[in-house]
């Protein structure tokens, strides 16, 4: 085993393991979840939760196994695409003041592990789908079809919240 081969563990371990958390907790607390979606501009708010928790823990599990990779990292793009476009990026770079740098940094660990590959105990190796594609060509996948899914999702559910009406800035200056 050599330093790339740790690499490519820890980052299935730490994403996929994160991934199957966030995707629990959502499942666990599907009306909590469809609740903040709505707020934050999602029609369909149930639907989205429910899908939110099957990707999620789905992306995990094929990431854990070393399955469909590159595919997987794309989930995990996407899903990190849509939270950073609806909620984190007017929030600035840092995760204390609900930034993008969470998201921003699974999104690119998964295009990472795309382009690394899963390694020699996955499930892709054992069913001979390593060599497929080149490295580049499979962060490029993850990247580029994590991203169209993001988008497409975005523009089908997804609308910028209106400010609420009646804040004390607003009343102190009528």
């Amino acid at each position: 085993m050599n330093g790339v081969d740790v690499a490519r563990y820890a980052l299935r371990a730490v994403i996929g393991g994160t991934m199957i958390a966030h995707g629990v907790r959502h499942g666990r607390t599907l009306d909590g979840t469809a609740g903040w979606f709505a707020s934050v501009g999602f029609r369909e708010p149930r639907l989205q939760a429910a899908a939110s928790a099957v990707v999620e823990v789905g992306a995990g599990a094929a990431l854990l196994a070393g399955a469909a990779t590159p595919l997987a990292a794309s989930a995990v793009v996407g899903t990190m695409g849509v939270a950073a476009r609806s909620v984190h990026l007017p929030n600035g770079f840092f995760v204390v003041n609900e930034g993008y740098e969470f998201v921003l940094n699974l999104g690119a660990a998964s295009v990472a592990l795309a382009g690394l590959g899963p390694g020699r105990f996955s499930v892709d190796q054992a069913l001979g789908l390593g060599g497929r594609l080149s490295g580049p060509q499979r962060a490029a996948l993850a990247a580029g079809l994590g991203l169209a899914a993001a988008a497409a999702q975005l523009a089908v559910f997804w609308r910028r919240p209106e400010p609420e009406q009646g804040t004390v800035g607003e009343r102190a200056a009528d």
